[in-house]
């Protein structure tokens, strides 16, 4: 725990571990509130504040003139996702006319989000980023009044590069190209290295925004099978690389979406000499690698390239607010042609945003932020798996995602998670379908969940009405 975790969540923390691992089994009785705050040294209130922390997630409950009782089931008897054991090979990524009823649905206030990718509103440092933002009008009325052309505003790009050096990276201004947030900047990559016809070998399952990408460019993808834990099989992609030509990758080895993934360094710097060994040039999807759980920040593949072939592309969308629409992108050795790419494709990114989260990466308060915000997601992702784990089919499978705030379900065979989602939709609970994270029809009995939005009795009950839909089918 670091200093600024409040002494309630340490406790909290430690009674979920203990419920997971099963050492506190369904049913048992914790220790008095006035024997817990002897034994821990803290006040009556904190373990109260603890105890209702456990209770708002589903952890623990209150029983009358008895005390408290775990009822959160462990986690020990549910299996991870089935590794994805095919055979790669290209083709043509399909038309995902999901996607846009998503899109819609995610706009309607009445309906519990369960599905679109992004945290709660309350999550984002908005009161900060307002003040900044006035303060910015005031002292700079004309701020937007001209063009800030590729690469982007020099102050935003100098914070960025300053960064660089605590993810093990050395970048400087020069090296950072501002995009209109993350997919931007994975497009113009794909568009500078690659042409129409070109294989794209992708992780799969994969986030459906790159299929998406691949698909307007006229691409084929190849879809390499990707563990919930180790990632991608590296041996089947040096094997596709020699059997289809492949001309560039795009990988997520950073809490991946979905799976949640965070790969060791030396599996990192594996997949980056495999792809500079044959020439191909890597995409690197880091737009979640700042929500990495635990204490010791993650290192982007780029951080081992020597050689200019890994271009890095990131956002601040997951952590700031998708409202800004800015990202960035290290091109390494493709840098003329993104940013030529850049201009003719939107001309600039808007100036206001890249100088308010410049100002704010300058005056501190992102460190502080980035803390609260990990924190609060390793919580919501504890309380959503725990609560799937009880209320969904027997036999479902989830991923233990070690950063970011994505769930992914496997469910049993026979239950079609696009008729779940028309069933869900039509009690207003959207979920994200797994049929649009990969080609063909093999996540079709997957799901993925936004365990980023705040915990809620009608988040509960949205995911126990989910799981008896997913038992029904």
């Amino acid at each position: 725990m670091t200093r600024h975790t409040p002494r309630y969540l340490e406790i909290g923390r430690a009674i979920v571990q203990q419920i997971t691992s099963g050492v506190l089994p369904a049913g048992k009785k914790l220790p008095s509130v006035r024997l817990l705050s002897q034994e821990r040294g803290v006040s009556i209130s904190t373990i109260l504040q603890a105890y209702a922390w456990l209770e708002n997630r589903g952890m623990i409950e209150a029983r009358p003139r008895s005390g408290f009782y775990t009822k959160a089931v462990s986690l020990h008897h549910v299996a991870e996702p089935s590794f994805a054991n095919t055979t790669p090979k290209p083709t043509k990524v399909r038309a995902m006319p999901t996607i846009a009823e998503i899109l819609r649905a995610a706009m309607n206030p009445d309906t519990v989000s369960l599905g679109a990718s992004a945290p709660s509103p309350q999550l984002f440092p908005t009161a900060k980023l307002n003040k900044i933002i006035r303060r910015i009008i005031q002292e700079n009325p004309d701020h937007s009044s001209r063009y800030t052309f590729p690469p982007g505003a020099e102050t935003l790009r100098r914070e960025i590069a300053r960064r660089s050096i605590e993810f093990g990276c050395s970048f400087t201004i020069d090296d950072v190209t501002i995009t209109s947030g993350g997919i931007e900047a994975i497009v113009l990559s794909l568009r500078a290295i690659a042409r129409a016809g070109d294989v794209v070998a992708i992780e799969s399952p994969t986030y459906f925004g790159i299929l998406q990408a691949i698909e307007s460019l006229g691409m084929r993808v190849l879809e390499i099978p990707a563990h919930p834990r180790t990632g991608m099989d590296l041996g089947r992609l040096e094997q596709a690389i020699k059997k289809h030509k492949v001309k560039v990758c795009v990988i997520m080895p950073n809490c991946h979406a979905p799976l949640g993934y965070v790969l060791e360094d030396e599996a990192k710097r594996k997949t980056v000499e495999l792809a500079a060994r044959h020439g191909v040039a890597l995409i690197e999807n880091d737009a979640y690698r700042e929500l990495a759980f635990g204490s010791r920040r993650a290192k982007p593949a780029k951080a081992f390239d020597t050689t200019g072939s890994v271009v890095l592309c990131s956002s601040f969308s997951k952590i700031l607010g998708p409202g800004f629409r800015v990202g960035w992108v290290s091109p390494g050795k493709y840098r003329r042609q993104i940013e030529d790419l850049k201009f003719v494709n939107s001309l600039a990114t808007p100036s206001l945003p890249q100088l308010v989260i410049a100002h704010f990466l300058a005056e501190g308060g992102y460190d502080r932020h980035l803390r609260r915000l990990r924190d609060t997601l390793l919580d919501h992702v504890q309380a959503f798996t725990h609560a799937a784990a009880k209320y969904f089919p027997p036999g479902t499978k989830l991923t233990r995602p070690q950063g970011g705030y994505l769930l992914w379900c496997e469910l049993p065979d026979g239950v079609d998670s696009d008729k779940v989602f028309q069933l869900a939709l039509a009690k207003n609970i959207l979920i994200t379908p797994g049929s649009i994270f990969g080609t063909g029809k093999r996540f079709n009995h997957h799901l993925r969940l936004n365990a980023g939005i705040l915990w809620s009795s009608a988040v509960e009950r949205a995911l126990r009405e989910l799981g008896q839909l997913c038992s029904a089918m």
